[in-house]
């Protein structure tokens, strides 16, 4: 008896130390150094600025980016919430002609890219373009300074373009809370005389409000990392700031201080979605029942479908179809040139390397998790998955200074002993746009294994072991086919992700190489937007395919219980 009440207090000393060890551990490590080591950099950069250099930011630099940058934070986080909460209520809760249609194509906006949609809208809302030029004719005005249009280039045109790209996030989170919802709360509403709307305003809000915070957070944090778009439409954001004064300005440690300015906004935003989840709890009582949804008709039905359709239209249907006309009309003019070729596949082969680099690494960091089950292998796997919070203007700049030592080790070293010169063995060739993907997307393929895990029981290790088989064997002959699904899943996403990564491929590019991207942005610069309309529309159509596959897996997992035959009942409270 003794021992036995021993156990507990030996097992909770013990749960951060390493329980079985082994090299997949020490690889898991090495992995979350690699993804601190940007970060760590920012700061040695950043001291080797000159005295004055600091000043001279906070008083020309940092107030105007900062106060832009949160301007555009607060626009977007609420521009985004106003679309996708209300689509997400009506797609899960009601029932009106092209709902089927419309859970999936409310994601499709998440296969452009911001800066592309940027290109476009600042195409078809030119005064000599196709709206103002309908405008003018409906309304009789011959000339085209006879018509005054908000201008697209401004702090309220960046929130617009910026929101009907990413509302998808906040829909996706916001639609798999009000599926899961228990019928039963909302009834008991219903019965104490709140309408529909006081019931979606008062019960259902605040019981989605956990995943709504979430799905603005990373809205958020896509806002805070955008280049493109943010740049063409006349805002000076800190990401905007940094390339500025990285690339034009050539001053580095400058670049690095606002980076790291940047990099604490990132945490508050992080705190703050922790906090606002930690603040309340929801507690299930029973089995949820799910509520049946509420058939529209009439004036509802149809304002439901115009709701549902607008941010599909605004963020997907113009740009694609402005891309689908520009492209043609540049294949009729010219053709289509060796260029977009090269660019195509050099943007397929940075983005495989880096998936197989990330897959490699994400798959060494969760199976670690899984067969050492101590804090440890958490803490690192945790630590792993912070990639992508970092934008990939600060992943790029911390990147400099640690490959650029590497590869001055190496030529060193091959000069002292084999007597010839390696020179910039990564940072001048892709090798450090690969490591910056695999940095920044490394919590794709992480998250993705830790699912495929979840789904499989412990008692199969245990029963493997006690039938002779080692762990290298066990993950090889166990774990890799049943987690073939998940891994496939997150290549497809890691890749699809690569081949729009504009601000790090803009930065860390070898020189000479042109991508997709790369492409796509030169043109705009030189506001020939109609040059890149083939290389954006590429970038659009393979986006496509892990939306699909989105909207399938989401279809799937969100799916009511009720549906798949489970006995009802229950409600769900919050204190």
């Amino acid at each position: 008896m003794t021992d036995f009440a021993l156990r507990p207090t030996h097992s909770r000393r013990a749960r951060w130390l390493p329980r079985r060890g082994g090299l997949l551990l020490a690889v898991s490590g090495a992995v979350a150094l690699l993804v601190l080591l940007p970060v760590l950099a920012l700061g040695e950069i950043s001291a080797q600025g000159s005295g004055d250099l600091w000043p001279h930011l906070i008083e020309n630099v940092l107030p105007v980016a900062l106060q832009q940058t949160l301007a555009l934070l607060l626009g977007v986080g609420l521009v985004t919430t106003l679309i996708a909460v209300p689509c997400a209520w009506l797609v899960a809760t009601c029932s009106f002609p092209g709902r089927g249609l419309f859970e999936w194509a409310l994601l499709l906006p998440l296969a452009v890219p911001s800066y592309i949609v940027a290109y476009c809208y600042l195409d078809v809302l030119h005064p000599l373009g196709p709206v103002q030029g309908a405008l003018r004719f409906l309304l009789g005005i011959s000339s085209p300074r006879g018509l005054h249009l908000p201008d697209l280039r401004s702090t309220g045109g960046c929130i617009f373009v910026l929101s009907v790209v990413l509302y998808p996030y906040v829909y996706l989170s916001a639609r798999a809370s009000f599926l899961v919802q228990s019928a039963a709360a909302l009834e008991v509403a219903r019965t104490l005389g709140a309408g529909r709307l006081r019931t979606f305003v008062r019960i259902a809000m605040p019981l989605a409000r956990p995943a709504i915070v979430a799905g603005v957070t990373l809205a958020l944090l896509e806002t805070l990392g955008d280049i493109g778009a943010s740049e063409f439409l006349g805002m000076r954001t800190l990401t905007v700031s940094i390339y500025t004064t990285w690339v034009n300005r050539s001053n580095l440690p400058g670049a690095a201080q606002i980076a790291l300015v940047m990099l604490a906004l990132v945490l508050v935003l992080i705190v703050a979605e922790r906090a606002a989840r930690r603040s309340r709890r929801y507690v299930a009582t029973g089995s949820a029942r799910p509520q049946a949804p509420a058939r529209l008709t009439g004036p509802a039905a149809l304002g439901a479908v115009v709701l549902c359709a607008v941010p599909v239209l605004l963020g997907f249907g113009v740009p694609l179809l402005h891309l689908l006309n520009a492209a043609i009309q540049r294949i009729e003019f010219s053709g289509i040139s060796l260029g977009i070729l090269r660019e195509a596949r050099n943007s397929a082969a940075l983005a495989l390397a880096g998936t197989a680099v990330a897959l490699g690494l994400g798959l060494a960091v969760a199976v670690a998790q899984r067969l050492d089950r101590s804090r440890l292998g958490t803490a690192f796997a945790r630590i792993a998955s912070l990639g992508y919070a970092v934008p990939g203007t600060v992943l790029a700049i911390g990147l400099l200074t640690p490959l650029a030592a590497f590869d001055n080790v190496v030529d060193q070293f091959a000069r002292q002993f084999a007597g010839l010169s390696t020179g910039l063995l990564i940072s001048g060739s892709g090798g450090a746009l690969v490591i910056a993907y695999a940095i920044r997307f490394l919590t794709i393929p992480i998250g993705g294994v830790e699912a495929g895990y979840a789904k499989m029981s412990a008692h199969l290790d245990m029963a493997a072991r006690n039938l002779g088989c080692t762990r290298p064997a066990m993950v090889q002959r166990i774990h890799l086919p049943l987690l073939r699904p998940a891994l496939a899943t997150a290549a497809l996403i890691v890749f699809v992700d690569g081949m729009k990564e504009l601000p790090a491929t803009l930065l860390l590019r070898p020189l000479g190489v042109e991508t997709l991207s790369t492409h796509i942005y030169a043109e705009a610069a030189r506001s020939t937007y109609e040059d890149g309309a083939l290389a954006a529309l590429l970038i659009v159509l393979v986006g496509l395919l892990p939306v699909i596959l989105l909207a399938r897996v989401s279809r799937i997992a969100t799916r009511p219980a009720g549906s798949r035959g489970s006995p009802g009942g229950g409600s769900a409270v919050s204190d």
